[in-house]
């Protein structure tokens, strides 16, 4: 018997063997998610620790695990990352299903304990990069994949962040934004984080897209909690904010 004979009997056996297994199909959930958080030179200490803990309360309040729970699947995959400057980003806790309260109890605990990534420059689109990367690269499946992208400045570094936010749209990715308005002015560069017709107008015109891309402003980081669980409820319930806010409010008074 030839040996290329003895190659083909040798797989046509292999194939109808009882120990060969279709290949394992990804899990699937309702949103692919990656929380890109800025941790540019502009974020203190301070604002660090309320932009960590806002993030870690949001994931597991009550109104967002409903919203969760609400899905097909009744989960989600998160993936959070820290960004800076060019070359500055960092998977701070890889992708993670979150359905229920102990899941997401685990991702806030390990989120505040984990050190601070960088602090460097402002490269939302080496951000926005990093983050389409994950996507790429996820073990879950989903229809829908978003990135939210929060900080307290424009791009001042790297490549031109319309171009990148272009390319994720043209990837079928939604990008939203989180940001968060300063009352003060960084004395290196006062447009940074007070530019032109402000910083929430800045997201929207050069930083947001996609099918309901839309921005949510913190009136300063004391308030980020209460925006993250606005915006979360929106990105997981595929709601407008204002209407993920009405619904927050009539899902509290159920309770």
């Amino acid at each position: 018997m030839s040996s290329i004979l003895r190659t083909i009997l040798a797989l046509f056996a292999l194939a109808l063997s009882p120990f060969a297994t279709a290949p394992v199909r990804a899990e699937q959930v309702d949103l692919l998610l990656v929380l890109a958080a800025d941790v540019s030179r502009s974020v203190d200490h301070q604002k660090f620790m309320l932009q960590r803990e806002g993030y870690a309360a949001a994931v597991s309040n009550p109104q967002v695990l409903d919203a969760i729970r609400s899905g097909a699947n009744g989960k989600i995959a998160l993936n959070f990352l820290e960004w800076s400057g060019v070359g500055a980003q960092k998977v701070v806790i890889d992708w993670t299903v979150i359905d229920g309260p102990a899941p997401a109890r685990k991702f806030g605990d390990q989120l505040v304990e984990a050190p601070r990534s960088f602090a460097d420059r402002t490269s939302i689109s080496g951000g926005m990069e990093f983050a389409m990367a994950q996507l790429k690269r996820s073990p879950f499946q989903s229809t829908r994949r978003t990135i939210d992208i929060s900080g307290d400045g424009t791009n001042n570094a790297g490549r031109d962040v319309t171009l990148a936010r272009d390319d994720a749209v043209a990837e079928g990715l939604t990008v939203n934004g989180l940001v968060i308005l300063s009352q003060s002015q960084v004395p290196w560069n006062p447009e940074h984080t007070n530019p032109p017709g402000g910083l929430e107008n800045y997201y929207r015109e050069n930083v947001i897209g996609g099918p309901g891309s839309f921005v949510v402003a913190a009136e300063g980081f004391a308030s980020f909690g209460q925006a993250i669980i606005k915006k979360m409820i929106a990105e997981i319930a595929m709601l407008h904010p204002t209407k993920a806010m009405q619904h927050s409010l009539r899902a509290a008074k159920r309770r």
